[in-house]
Parts: structure tokens; C-alpha cells; sequence
């Protein structure tokens, strides 16, 4: 009896992409739950503490120094706009519905093609800019300036999805060079000094029953990181990323359920609009990488 086949890459990396999807989600949660009793600060120093305690052995087992980096300025920057981003979002998460902090997440692909157009000259072409209007429709129609009252953490959520954008471009600056254990140590070594600095003014000691969402925290920052890993390993950018706007509708639930919001109409409507402007990014990113011959994300 033959053993059976194993699923097609791009069945895998959907699997793989919505176990980021969930790690995610997870975050969000144990972000929420956290916030009620110890600040923003003190949620990432706690999730940097434990990743760095579960990428120990790995970095110890390693054949070669993972630790060590000839790029200590990038990292350095790469992780306060990173550590400047995450406080933001989780600021949202405390004050807006959960859909309507991932659905303005989305923007982050449209911000990444505009400061790569800046930082890495790449070419704004007619897909690109018609994504990047698109994305900025979508954040119109969620907001509503003008006909609604625009919340503040709205803003730290956009700048929140630029931050993370400005992230994304770094690490296409390292990566090239750096190990992906390298990054993520280094990562959590900027942010550690940098969380417990800003947690130790209004420091509260978490309760028993808090640990458990610190644990999630922790967990779910790795698994995320893994999942996109072998999801892009796997597949392209540009079929494997869509996967991701499963994110919302999951959201949009979680928060009905668990948190008691409103559906908004408007959310949907919006993020369908930020959707389909960052699938022209990812489109035009795709073509132009193999007209100069450079292999899909995927393909390494």
C-alpha cells in the first residue's frame, strides 16, 4: 500500500499562514485581558522575557554564533520603531472594537509600498499607486471623518500599521545578511530594556489569573513568526497573504461573542476596499520581481 501523498505547497502554506491567522488573534486577546490590569509596557516586556527564554536552547544548540550581528545599528532601529509600533496597536486594542483595530491594521501593506518607494527606490507603478489610493479609501470608509466622531487610538492605529511597515522594510535590508534566530534575538534584546524602562514607573506586579494570557502572549509572538516563516517558505507572496483577511471576519466574531460589539457594515465595506488595494501591491510587487529576474518570496 503506497503512502499517501503529502498536500500540495500552496494547501500548506494556507495552513500554515492561518496558524499565523490564529497566533495573532490570540495576541489580541491576551493583549485586551492583559491591559485591564498591567500597562502596555509591561504586556511586551513580559512576551520579550518569554521568547527569550524559549529561544535560548536554540540559540545555545545552534552550530554558529546567532547572537552576534555586524549590523547592530539597523537592529537598533528596526526594534524601537517595532517596540513604538506594538504600544500602539495594543493602545488600540484597549479602545476600539477588535475588527476595526485589525481592519485599519491592513493598511500597513499600502504604507510598506510607500516607504519602500522612499527608502528602497523601489517603482511606484499604476498598480501601486492605485493600491496605495485604495488603502487609503478603505481607511476613509472605516473612519467616516465627518460624519462620525474619529476616536484617537484610530490614529495610533494607522500609525501603529506604518510603524510596522517601516519594520517590514529594515528586515528586507537584513535578512539578506541575517539569520532569522538573529533577528528575532535581537529583537527581543532592544525591546527588554526598552519595556522595562517604561514599565517601571507605574509598575503593577500581574495577578495569578494573568498569567496564563502572558503565557499566550509569549507563545503566540513565536508561533506567529514561525507560521509566516513556513507559510512564505512554502508559497508566494502574493497567494499566501490573502490568507490573512481571514483575520478579520474571525475578529469581527470573537469580538461579538467574546466582547459583546457591533457588527459595523462599515469595517467590512472598508477593509474589503484596503483588501483589493493591497492584492494590486502584492500583484505589482510579484511581476516586478520576476522582470528582473528575482525569485518570488517563496522560492528560496
Amino acid at each position: 500500500m503506497s503512502a499517501p501523498r503529502p498536500p500540495q505547497p500552496v494547501l500548506r502554506a494556507a495552513f500554515w499562514m492561518l496558524g499565523a491567522v490564529v497566533s495573532l488573534i490570540a495576541i489580541a486577546i491576551a493583549g485586551r485581558e492583559l491591559t485591564r490590569e498591567i500597562s502596555v509596557f509591561e504586556v511586551i516586556f513580559f512576551r520579550n522575557v518569554l521568547c527569550l527564554v524559549v529561544l535560548a536552547p536554540l540559540l545555545i544548540c545552534s552550530a554558529e554564533n546567532r547572537c552576534r550581528t555586524r549590523r547592530p545599528g539597523r537592529h537598533v532601529l528596526r526594534n524601537t520603531v517595532h517596540f513604538a509600533a506594538q504600544a500602539a496597536w495594543f493602545y488600540g486594542l484597549v479602545h476600539l472594537p477588535l475588527g476595526e483595530v485589525i481592519a485599519l491594521e491592513f493598511t500597513s501593506p499600502v504604507w510598506t509600498a510607500l516607504l519602500a518607494a522612499v527608502l528602497l527606490r523601489e517603482r511606484l507603478t499604476r498598480n501601486r499607486v492605485l493600491g496605495v489610493l485604495l488603502g487609503f479609501a478603505g481607511v476613509l470608509v472605516i473612519l467616516r471623518p465627518g460624519a462620525a466622531i474619529v476616536h484617537p487610538a484610530a490614529f495610533a492605529v494607522l500609525l501603529a500599521a506604518a510603524g510596522f511597515a517601516l519594520m517590514f522594510v529594515l528586515t528586507r535590508t537584513l535578512a539578506a545578511s541575517e539569520h532569522p534566530l538573529t533577528i528575532l534575538f535581537w529583537m527581543n534584546i532592544v525591546q527588554l530594556p526598552l519595556s522595562l524602562a517604561l514599565s517601571l514607573p507605574g509598575w503593577t506586579t500581574p495577578s495569578f489569573s494573568l498569567w496564563p494570557w502572558l503565557l499566550v502572549v509569549g507563545l503566540a509572538g513565536l508561533s506567529n513568526h514561525y507560521c509566516f516563516a513556513r507559510a512564505f517558505a512554502l508559497a508566494d507572496a502574493g497567494t499566501v497573504a490573502p490568507v490573512d483577511f481571514v483575520r478579520l471576519p474571525l475578529s469581527i466574531l470573537v469580538g461579538y461573542l467574546v466582547y459583546a460589539e457591533a457588527i459595523d457594515v462599515f469595517v467590512l465595506v472598508g477593509a474589503i476596499v484596503i483588501f483589493y488595494g493591497n492584492r494590486l501591491n502584492m500583484s505589482a510587487g510579484t511581476v516586478g520581481a520576476r522582470r528582473r529576474g528575482h525569485p518570488d518570496p517563496g522560492d528560496g
